[in-house]
């Protein structure tokens, strides 16, 4: 797969339609087994620097490289936030309204950063608003497929809420070693459904994703 250094056309071409920002979003953790899961923002306006060399989707850098990134990418942005939402909210509510509740309080962050949230454009990773699910009052949200890959600050939110995200599950692996979670991020491994089996599920597992996976 050819590498691809994402760019600021799009968010330069949305901030001429006079929005406040341009609120890159993206979310972590949707298909893990385990822990929370995550969305990032990374909001941007006209005055936005050039993009950090290296920054990229956090699916295309390793460890190693996210570490690096995310201090830069949070640097970078005017503002950035993450929002979570726990195994047992995704066991009670499902997956798509955890991704908006987890959105929601991304945006509440922002919010008391100063940002103008209603003002703003929130250019979202994918083809499905599941963030105006979650909100009362709708914001304007531009969904684009690949908006990680393409877009600077969609791959800022998303290396910022990938590290965010992975540093609770080293922690977590801290206090319950036996999943591995150090290494798989609560993702389901070979290794972490053959410790599952073992150990049995532990409180940061999405318990209905278990029933779903035997």
């Amino acid at each position: 797969m050819a590498v691809s250094d994402p760019t600021l056309e799009v968010e330069f071409d949305l901030l001429r339609t006079g929005a406040s920002f341009v609120i890159g979003c993206d979310e972590v953790g949707r298909g893990a087994l385990a822990g929370p899961v995550a969305v990032g923002f990374a909001a941007v306006n006209s005055s936005v620097l050039p993009i950090p060399a290296g920054l990229r989707d956090s699916k295309m850098l390793s460890e190693p490289r996210r570490e690096l990134i995310a201090p830069l990418a949070a640097a970078w942005a005017t503002y950035s936030a993450v929002g979570l939402a726990s195994a047992a909210e995704v066991d009670e509510l499902g997956i798509i309204a955890c991704l908006g509740l987890a959105g929601k309080r991304a945006l509440a962050e922002l919010y008391t950063q100063g940002v103008d949230v209603a003002g703003s454009i929130v250019l979202l990773d994918g083809s499905d608003d599941w963030l105006n699910k979650a909100l009362a009052t709708p914001l304007n949200v531009v969904t684009r497929i690949k908006a990680d890959r393409d877009c600077g600050s969609v791959a800022a939110a998303s290396v910022i809420a990938k590290v965010h995200r992975d540093r609770l599950m080293i922690d977590a692996h801290g206090e319950a070693p036996g999943y591995g979670w150090a290494s798989n991020k609560g993702y389901g491994s070979a290794a972490h459904m053959s410790a599952i089996d073992l150990l049995g599920p532990n409180p940061l597992h999405r318990k209905s994703w278990l029933k779903i996976s035997a």
